[in-house]
């Protein structure tokens, strides 16, 4: 803005609404997450005709994006018995009431262990029924979907072989290693992979950088409806590349990338 004498908003984004930014874009990585784990499910033969309150999840990370995909799929009915920050993690068999914990967090800037909030409870129950658990049990809890949302290398060879399971929708950049990933796919539990499932954030960051561009602004129905529509394409693309070469996801997702990227050589002559 200095180099050019005005405001350029589109040099960067995650900006303030006020300064530029777009409404939706702190929680654009989660959701866009969201609408990735519930194509699969509704494309899976395990899971398409279970309700969301019958399907399990556990959450590893309490940050942004596993705070918020926690609270988005917990008002959405889905059963989120767990959940982690850096020290440990909040387990209920029934279910976690995501919005308590965030409020509880919000004040004491961690999630609260000696206080727990299983889903139908109105009053608060201290040290009952909830259990806390390290975050390496977390991993290995007994659920439908696993979300890690922390850090890098936390599924591991190590751990590979203890994971419950079905499903890991990784919303951290690389929380699976190679190795992990190979015992895994023998095991027959599906990884959706970050460069497909974390691929919200980015998105949300073009439409802002297309909006300042165009000094236009983005209604938050209209930015959910089109990183949606995104979402869906990409998840259904790869799905059928996984098909087509009876592959896993990840593999099918660098195939779709190398694709568009010979194809786009080529034009270029």
């Amino acid at each position: 803005s200095r180099l050019h004498g005005y405001a350029v908003p589109a040099a960067f984004t995650g900006k303030p609404v006020e300064l530029g930014g777009i409404a939706g874009r702190d929680t654009s990585t989660s959701l866009g997450g969201v609408f990735v784990l519930e194509w699969f499910l509704e494309n899976s033969k395990e899971f398409k005709d279970r309700l969301p309150q019958d399907i399990s999840v556990a959450v590893q990370g309490f940050g942004n994006v596993g705070a918020n995909i926690a609270q988005i799929l917990f008002n959405k009915g889905y059963k989120v018995v767990a959940v982690s920050d850096s020290e440990s993690a909040l387990y209920h068999k029934n279910g976690l009431d995501i919005n308590e914990v965030i409020h509880s967090q919000d004040k004491k800037g961690k999630i609260p262990k000696n206080v727990c909030y299983p889903v139908k409870i109105k009053e608060v129950k201290n040290d009952v029924d909830c259990e806390t658990l390290t975050n390496e049990q977390l991993l290995e809890a007994d659920v439908d979907v696993l979300i890690p949302s922390a850090i890098e290398n936390q599924l591991t060879e190590e751990n590979a072989s203890k994971i419950k399971a079905k499903v890991i929708l990784e919303m951290a950049n690389g929380p699976t290693t190679p190795e992990a990933e190979n015992t895994l796919t023998k095991r027959n539990i599906i990884v959706l992979p970050d460069i497909l499932a974390n691929a919200g954030g980015v998105v949300g960051s073009y439409f802002e950088w297309v909006g300042n561009l165009q000094r236009y602004t983005w209604s938050n129905e209209e930015f959910a409806e089109s990183l949606k529509n995104i979402m869906l394409k990409a998840a259904s693309e790869i799905g059928k590349v996984k098909e087509e070469y009876k592959t896993d996801f990840r593999t099918a997702t660098y195939i779709v990338a190398l694709r568009r990227l010979s194809n786009a050589i080529k034009l270029r002559g």
